[in-house]
């Protein structure tokens, strides 16, 4: 479900845990501790909807439905795999530090649908106020990027991350610390719950949200989120997914 973050602008850019995460002091050092601490503090004002019950329900979901994707999709990964290496011979997975509950940091998957030095071009696109990484146009994406990001499958080896518990099926999308530690403590609210797959945005079919409307729809899910909306919002991202119209 194609994640690329949409970094709104030059200035801005950049559930239940079933595991407990680090205490701050022990957290690795993605976030300064000045942020950590107003990460936390302001998920503690935040009214969460789901008790133990929708949070147990929820894991479950998760396992069973990421450990059955990465089971069928294995044929599907492979020939990606393959494509991806024999386009430019580089590596395969493109993997990136990405802020889940409470500010805990975690390492983040995706199929590299970009040049090996698009981390480097990075700044180049940042400079022009107009740029999304999610352009079309974007000279950074290779050609097999294109067509997976057209149907998501770049996004796919994240299942990875949800089976691990990292990230959960339905939940705000993980950000990057460096848009993280431009947060206010309003913004730091939609880091109260495990960040997802795919969120009430994401199914929007508009990737031209303003940064504070994304938040203000993460943090309606946040207070409203249920096993029953979590299933509406997954079968809403399988159509979205198809058309290419969903959002990231």
């Amino acid at each position: 479900m194609s994640a690329p973050l949409i970094v709104p602008s030059a200035a801005r850019r950049a559930v239940e845990a079933q595991t407990l995460p680090a205490p701050i002091s022990e957290a690795p050092d993605a976030l300064s501790l000045r942020q950590r601490r107003r990460i936390r503090a302001s998920a503690e004002k935040l009214k969460t909807a789901g008790g133990a019950l929708y949070a147990l329900s929820k894991r479950a979901l998760d396992v069973f439905a990421s450990g059955m994707a990465l089971l069928i999709l294995s044929p599907l990964f492979l020939l990606v795999a393959f494509l991806i290496k024999r386009e430019d011979g580089g590596p395969v997975l493109y993997t990136q530090t990405r802020i889940g509950k409470l500010g805990q940091p975690f390492t983040f998957y995706k199929f590299r649908s970009m040049r090996v030095t698009a981390d480097e071009e990075r700044e180049e696109l940042v400079d022009d106020e107009e740029r999304r990484f999610k352009d079309e146009d974007d000279p950074r994406i290779t050609r097999v990027g294109r067509w997976i990001r057209r149907l998501s499958v770049d996004e796919m080896p994240q299942f990875f991350n949800v089976l691990r518990g990292e990230m959960t099926l339905v939940g705000p999308r993980p950000p990057i610390p460096e848009e993280v530690e431009q947060y206010t403590p309003g913004e730091c609210r939609r880091l109260a719950v495990e960040q997802g797959l795919t969120c009430t945005w994401q199914v929007s079919g508009r990737s031209d949200i303003p940064f504070e409307e994304q938040v203000e729809l993460d943090l309606d899910y946040i207070r409203q989120r249920s096993f029953a909306f979590d299933l509406e919002l997954l079968l809403r991202t399988v159509p979205a997914v198809l058309s290419g119209r969903v959002a990231y």
